[in-house]
């Protein structure tokens, strides 16, 4: 009896194949194979869709096409649905995403591309979502790449899950940096356990997280939290290769910044040598000068230097009487 009072969705005028619920009289249409209902929602879920449902309302603010053989996900079409704020595009064939695939879904808080065959998520795939808050990427065999800045515009995110992929290695530095994240699923990946994994063990040290490592041999079947402090000690005991390098730059610097100095104190020595030996040489030629000039005219030369004037023997026998009483005196 439940079955019979509840409402059969039927044919919408001007839309062949769509259905429409009761009470969506102002949805415009509802696309082929699919169910529109009051609520704005559009479901075309397991309706063996290949590719994404044209015609869908502008007003949809959730989009449901799970379960289908979609490859694609076309830009133009998707983003003329700027009010959506809920996509479930997962058990598809979807192969890539980019950038342009969200650029105008401002509002958009969850989305599902789980159980998809991705390979790599691109920088900024997700950057124009800033109002994301769930974001589900399991189940995904081949992904075994996601670029390092991939979420680092998603400020509002607070659950992420990349569980069950093929990912070894995960940079969380924008992810350290979300203040909203609070959840991330990481299970199910072949993630290989060293010093290129060392934040992400330390990061991820929740006791009951089930995380483990499934390389190298020694590490194999460890979880995360266990293994987090034995690689910063052992990635830490010895020098590594930019630790080499910088080690190398920075001697070259000294040796460098030694050598000009060296060049630099010889030529101010060298420069200060011929300026004292070009002054001794100036005062040498003055002397002779002044010795040339007595020799040729002693009168001129007293004239020009009046305390080295000579004494003539007129005064020297006027000095004679004085000095003479002083020799008897004494």
């Amino acid at each position: 009896s439940s079955l019979a009072s509840s409402p059969v969705p039927q044919p919408h005028a001007g839309c062949p194949g769509g259905s429409a619920g009761p009470g969506v009289s102002s949805w415009s249409c509802c696309p082929d194979r699919c169910v529109c209902d009051d609520q704005l929602v559009v479901q075309c879920a397991g309706q063996d869709l290949t590719l994404f449902p044209n015609d869908l309302p502008l007003a949809t603010r959730q989009l449901i096409i799970s379960n289908n053989r979609i490859r694609d996900l076309p830009a133009l079409q998707l983003n003329y649905l700027s009010d959506l704020v809920y996509l479930d595009v997962s058990n598809n064939t979807l192969t890539e995403i980019s950038e342009s695939t969200f650029g105008n879904l401002r509002k958009l808080a969850y989305l599902d591309l789980s159980f998809n065959t991705l390979i790599q998520i691109e920088d900024r795939t997700f950057g124009p979502l800033s109002s994301l808050v769930m974001l589900r990427l399991t189940d995904n065999p081949g992904l075994n790449e996601i670029h390092p800045d991939a979420f680092s515009e998603n400020l509002a995110l607070q659950v992420l899950d990349v569980s069950r992929n093929n990912l070894t290695a995960l940079n969380i530095s924008t992810l350290i940096a979300l203040p909203s994240l609070r959840s991330l699923g990481l299970s199910g990946n072949p993630w290989t356990c060293d010093c290129e994994t060392e934040d992400l063990c330390l990061w991820n040290m929740d006791p009951s997280c089930l995380t483990v490592c499934q390389g190298p041999m020694e590490l194999s079947g460890q979880r995360l939290a266990e293994v987090g402090l034995q690689l910063r000690a052992d990635c830490h005991q010895g020098l590594g290769y930019w630790d080499y390098l910088f080690f190398i730059a920075i001697g070259f610097v000294i040796f460098s910044a030694g050598t000009v100095s060296a060049w630099v104190m010889g030529v101010l020595m060298v420069l200060y040598e011929r300026y004292t030996k070009r002054k001794d040489e100036d005062m040498d030629s003055d002397d002779e000068e002044e010795r040339a000039e007595l020799k040729s005219d002693p009168q001129v030369w007293e004239h020009q230097h009046p305390s080295f004037q000579s004494v003539s023997p007129s005064h020297l026998s006027s000095f004679a009487p004085s000095l003479h009483t002083q020799e008897r005196s004494v």
